[in-house]
């Protein structure tokens, strides 16, 4: 309900101090009376009595208690300018041309198969209606019809695509639905300005109650969800403790005890407890010190868009009502005009219920400021009911997994509803996809993740079965009949053994699927395999910097291809248990190993490890990447020969192909086939390294602008490519050379970014090397 608000703070009339009337003896001495003779002790911690729920009509009262709408104003405000940041940004407004190839053959992983996207220019009108509409709630202006625009474009857009979902875009469009049937245009807003009637007029209850219990339900689901043996035993977010955020806790923990009790511990505590301390007055300050802390931390942890800052907007709806008013009230006489008013009092509202005055000469005093009472019509007992429904609905969906079985992975459930924020972390070591043409026989494979730009169809079998049949549907265009296609997708959750997460004997096309049935194609997690993750940290612990380790386990029957790639000269395999058969395919031969055995695989050739045990058997790759164990030892060279040549201890005259580490390395120099290749390419590195060390000793200013500067652009090109879009609607298209004009410019970057941009993609490409 309200947090340790009475009727008097909820729906009383906001007085300027500098207003306020003197108090008559009979107020002061009601001033000093004890709390517990003026209010009861439940009415002081909830901001309601016993009473007021011990009947359904009661509770409809308490529901539509008249309350000061500044706060929600507010709230309004700042989801509404968030928002409109957060389309030209995570929703893809700035690159949605990228994102919706228009024409092009593309696998979409839509919520309802029917679902598909507008043709280009309509998908931009689309998200412009869409920024409109969170224009329009940010100023109030128009406010129901903004809220309609806003919310049936981003759901539209929310279920186009459910590789983009996440907890937090789910939270932005239940938002947004809530607002909808709000009063939230009551107070600072264009509305108000054209309208008397809402200008500043109460709103109910409700509508505190809905947006509190929502973001309470985020903070304690989360921390419900936390309460999963990985997340408690530190194996989620292992990787968060090198952070240099955690730095300070560096000083007087080691990172294994900073991963442990900062990142998941406090995570979980946080979590678990936030939405209580929010809720209470004598706990709000210390709840907005660490939720604060908490969200501006994840802010440069996560590339997670506004939510961070939306959580935060959201922290001062339990804060009292007329907040505001008090605080705007500080401010210079001279700002008022411009800041959210600070009086009068608000008016009365038809949305709320108002309660009889109490018996007193006090009512004679003040009956021509008494709102005349009212009693619960109709509309007043549908919201009631619809805000109790929802909050019960809110906390059932994160536990409703057992209705939609089939969407029900290792996980449960389509990631996004459930506030299982960040307790899962996946690696994929191996996909591989094979298709077999249903007419020859023919088998070929194909590279993971054509016809799509997403990789979450790994993860997820309703998605997988979606892109299955996507291809199915495109193969034939390249001489592929009636294709079958199997998937053997290799996948650790949360550092345990990389396993396979779907049967790859199963024609995926054909394969049955349905969103109320368990996904019968599905391998089961080997979580009885769990505790070897102890041994894994020992294991790596004693290999060298430049040896790696990757831990697979599998099922009886089933069997491992793998190619070694040359670059990885000292490849071994070793049994941790069950019983293996290695197959050398170029040799023909079979070796067969028993726990703790090992033997050497061949660089450059294919091999199969059968499982031939009657459970699970784990193994271990053990390999040196060579290749750049030598680059690295020639790069330690010519960093030695380039730093004897600067101090002058070297005095022989370099050959020419040596020559750049004296005179640095020029664009011009790229073709130069003189210059030796390994040069090259320690030149590019070391120019990197020191780009890198330059960005991170930059002071606050250039991050600043630097950071300015790229959203800048991209909100720009989102902007300009709408107004293309836009004008292609209206009047058609322009002459292609026109258009292309118009494209190039919208595409134009900041000249040093765009260099940067390019010299990563060509460093990324030089320094790929085989993986196994």
């Amino acid at each position: 309900m309200e947090p340790g608000t009475s009727d008097a703070t909820a729906g009383a009339p906001y007085v300027e101090p500098s207003k306020a009337k003197k108090k008559s003896s009979k107020e002061k001495k009601q001033a000093t009376m004890a709390p517990s003779e003026q209010t009861s002790t439940m009415k002081r911690l909830f901001g309601f009595e016993k009473e007021d729920i011990s009947s359904w009509h009661r509770l409809v009262c308490l529901l539509n208690r008249p309350t000061d709408p500044a706060s929600l104003g507010i709230f309004r405000f700042l989801f509404g300018m968030l928002m409109a940041l957060d389309i030209t940004q995570e929703r893809g407004l700035s690159h949605l041309d990228y994102k919706y190839l228009d024409g092009a053959p593309v696998c979409r992983f839509p919520l309802f198969n029917f679902l598909k996207p507008l043709p280009m220019d309509w998908m931009f009108f689309v998200y412009f209606v869409m920024f409109l509409g969170a224009v329009g709630i940010m100023l109030g202006c128009f406010y129901r019809l903004a809220c309609l625009m806003f919310i049936s474009t981003y759901w539209y857009v929310f279920f186009l695509d459910k590789t983009t979902w996440n907890n937090h875009s789910y939270l932005y469009g239940l938002i947004g639905f809530q607002l909808t049937l709000m009063d939230a245009n009551r107070y600072w807003s264009l509305d108000g300005l054209r309208n008397p009637r809402k200008r500043n007029a109460h709103v109910p209850l409700w509508n505190y109650t809905l947006l509190r219990t929502q973001i309470f339900i985020v903070y304690f689901i989360a921390g419900v969800k936390k309460l999963d043996a990985d997340w408690v035993e530190g194996y989620s977010m292992k990787y968060l403790a090198h952070h240099w955020l955690f730095d300070p806790f560096k000083f007087i923990l080691p990172v294994e005890l900073v991963s442990l009790m900062v990142v998941h511990g406090g995570g979980l505590i946080l979590d678990l407890t936030a939405g209580y301390l929010l809720f209470f007055d004598a706990t709000r300050p210390v709840a907005f010190f660490f939720v604060s802390y908490f969200h501006c931390m994840n802010s440069q942890l996560f590339s997670i868009g506004m939510f961070s800052y939306t959580m935060l907007a959201t922290s001062a709806l339990f804060c009292y009502p007329d907040w505001p008013r008090r605080f705007f009230g500080r401010f210079p006489e001279f700002l008022q005009p411009i800041l959210p008013f600070i009086s009068p009092a608000p008016i009365p509202s038809s949305s709320c219920v108002y309660p009889n005055p109490p018996s007193g000469s006090g009512e004679q005093q003040e009956a021509h400021t008494t709102p005349k009472p009212t009693t619960p019509s109709f509309k007043h007992k549908l919201r009631a009911i619809f805000a109790i429904l929802y909050i019960m609905e809110q906390f059932f969906l994160p536990y409703s997994h057992f209705i939609t079985q089939g969407y029900n992975n290792w996980t449960n459930g389509l990631y996004g509803y459930s506030w299982d924020m960040m307790v899962h972390a996946r690696s994929h070591q191996h996909v591989k996809i094979t298709y077999r043409d249903g007419v020859t026989g023919e088998v070929g494979y194909l590279n993971p993740g054509v016809f799509t730009q997403s990789r979450r169809w790994k993860d997820h079998g309703d998605m997988l079965k979606q892109y299955a049949t996507c291809l199915g549907e495109n193969l034939p265009r390249f001489n592929i009949s009636n294709p079958e296609i199997y998937f053997d997708i290799w996948v650790s959750i949360n550092d345990r053994f990389q396993q396979r997460i779907f049967d790859p004997r199963v024609d995926i096309v054909k394969a049955d699927w349905s969103p109320f049935r368990p996904n019968s194609w599905l391998m089961p997690l080997l979580v009885d395999l769990s505790p070897w993750r102890t041994k894994f940290e020992e294991i790596e612990g004693s290999l060298d910097n430049q040896t790696e380790v990757v831990f697979i386990a599998d099922f009886p029957g089933l069997y491992l291809e793998n190619f070694v790639s040359e670059d990885l000269g000292n490849t071994s395999v070793q049994v941790l248990e069950g019983l293996v058969q290695v197959e050398i395919v170029d040799e023909n031969k079979n070796y067969s190993l028993q726990p703790g055995e090992k033997m050497q695989i061949p660089a450059g050739a294919y091999h199969k490890v059968y499982t031939v045990s009657e459970g699970p058997s784990c193994y271990m790759y053990i390999y040196v990447n060579t290749t750049e164990a030598e680059l690295q030892k020639n790069f330690t060279k010519l960093s030695e020969l380039q730093e004897k040549v600067r101090n002058g201890t070297e005095t022989e005259p370099l050959p020419p192909e040596l020559q750049p580490l004296i005179t640095g390395l020029d664009d011009q120099d790229a073709d130069n086939t003189v210059i030796d290749p390994v040069v090259r390419l320690f030149l590019k590195r070391q120019r990197r390294m020191q780009e890198v060390k330059k960005r991170r000793e930059a002071s606050m200013i250039e991050r600043f602008q630097r950071f300015a500067s790229k959203k800048y652009y991209s909100i720009r090109r989102g902007f300009l490519m709408t107004a293309i879009a836009l004008r292609n609607l209206a009047v058609g298209l322009p002459p292609i050379e026109q258009l292309t004009r118009e494209v190039a410019y919208a595409n134009m970057k900041e000249p040093e970014t765009e260099t940067e941009s390019n010299q990563d993609e060509r460093l990324k490409d030089e320094l790929g090397h085989g993986e196994l």
